[in-house]
């Protein structure tokens, strides 16, 4: 908006006269310029009740996440002196919000929230596919983190797959992880580490389906419930996945392990609705009702737990919607 009253200003001052459309042209060009030459990338002043209320309103389903990342998050960022990077490791089946999380812790630390350029985002299977060349991909993930760091002390990086990641790259990631007063000269204790897997995924429905046979509420889960998050480490550590073969659990790196529970149908119908919002159509129940029970549901008598969670829920929806 500056931008624009700006350029406004000036070609009205030089007594220039351009169509409507061109100036259009030209005020875009120059919005765009400024955006990038003068609007800031840093840090947003941290809100704790901003954090948790952007939890309560965007995420559904997850009261252990709701409570512990929050919390967590919030200890970190307003620690003057952590002693070690944060590092959260999710866990969960797909379409959970393991993603989605780590979007609004995003949001609610830097000014462009996802986009800023101190997220710094890998998947395993995109970024690192060929375990012939994991040397080359440890060297210069190696050398992104300490650059990144080195320049701007609070970055964030998300590892996507990380089930998936070659034990030689989680290895390489170790250093910058642990208590060390500094790595190569520079200090990663203010950096956020973010590690979205399914792995454990198996063990938390397992959990939520035996609470639900019992009749328990999901709700009653704790992170403390049946030893939980000892059980995700577990079997993680004992999985056949990179975890297994690299030296990042047995070394206590990792401040929590966050459990994402299987979706119900209420909740899928909850994301329906925000979808809704998100592509302007209008509220419609019967519409949300139908679009939530559309998706597929597992076991398959009782129909409990979403397969997919909110996974393809956009696409479910603009397909009923153009019915």
């Amino acid at each position: 908006m500056r931008a624009r009253h700006c350029m406004i200003v000036l070609l009205l001052g030089c007594n220039i006269t351009f169509s409507l459309g061109f100036l259009d042209v030209v005020v875009a060009v120059a919005s765009y310029v400024f955006d990038k030459l003068f609007k800031t990338d840093g840090l947003l002043p941290f809100n704790r009740t901003r954090l948790q209320a952007d939890f309560d309103k965007s995420l559904y389903g997850q009261h252990i996440v709701s409570d512990v990342v929050p919390k967590s998050v919030s200890f970190f960022m307003t620690d003057k002196n952590p002693n070690k990077p944060l590092v959260l490791s999710f866990h969960g089946t797909a379409g959970t919000g393991k993603n989605h999380v780590a979007k609004i812790i995003a949001r609610n630390v830097y000014k462009k929230g996802e986009k800023s350029k101190h997220v710094h985002t890998f998947i395993s299977q995109f970024h690192f596919p060929h375990q012939e060349n994991v040397h080359m991909y440890s060297a210069q993930l190696k050398q992104w983190i300490h650059g990144n760091v080195s320049s701007f002390p609070r970055s964030m990086f998300i590892f996507d797959e990380m089930d998936k990641m070659h034990p030689e790259l989680i290895d390489i990631i170790k250093p910058f992880l642990d208590y060390n007063y500094n790595v190569d000269g520079v200090s990663f204790h203010t950096a956020i580490f973010i590690f979205l897997s399914n792995a454990g995924g198996n063990v938390i429905v397992d959990l939520a389906l035996d609470f639900w046979r019992k009749g328990k509420s999901r709700e009653e889960l704790r992170m403390n419930s049946s030893k939980l998050e000892t059980k995700i480490s577990k079997d993680i550590f004992n999985g056949n996945s990179g975890f297994l073969h690299s030296s990042l659990i047995d070394h206590h790196l990792i401040d929590h392990f966050v459990p994402f529970l299987p979706l119900e149908l209420k909740h899928v119908r909850q994301c329906v609705l925000a979808e809704m919002e998100h592509l302007e159509i209008p509220k419609n129940d019967d519409l949300a009702d139908k679009v939530a029970q559309d998706m597929p549901y597992f076991p398959d008598e009782e129909r409990i737990f979403a397969v997919k969670g909110c996974k393809s829920v956009r696409q479910k929806l603009v397909m009923h919607a153009d019915e």
